[in-house]
């Protein structure tokens, strides 16, 4: 927690404060508003990360390879439980 809050106050000179509709715009940001602007930060400093790359279409089935359909088990259906007769007590 506070290496982040050092990095927001650090980076409150880099970001441009981008207010959302209901916000006042702001002449000191606070850590809040440039955590909600580091996007574009990030997004200009990019990524070290290499894009993935496609790899085609998956081969799927071997063509002699047989297939068998899967087993179909039957439904279970719980009744409900009636409740029970009392019996007559008798002397």
């Amino acid at each position: 927690m506070p290496m982040m809050t050092w990095e927001l106050w650090l980076a409150r000179d880099i970001v441009a404060d981008n207010p959302l509709p209901w916000q006042k715009s702001q002449g000191n940001l606070t850590p809040g508003r440039v955590a909600q602007a580091m996007g574009g930060v990030f997004a200009a400093i990019g990524t070290p990360a290499q894009p993935p790359k496609p790899r085609g279409k998956s081969p799927g089935w071997k063509t002699d390879q047989p297939r068998k359909r899967r087993i179909r088990y039957p439904i279970v259906k719980k009744t409900t439980t009636k409740p029970r007769k009392e019996q007559s007590k008798s002397a």
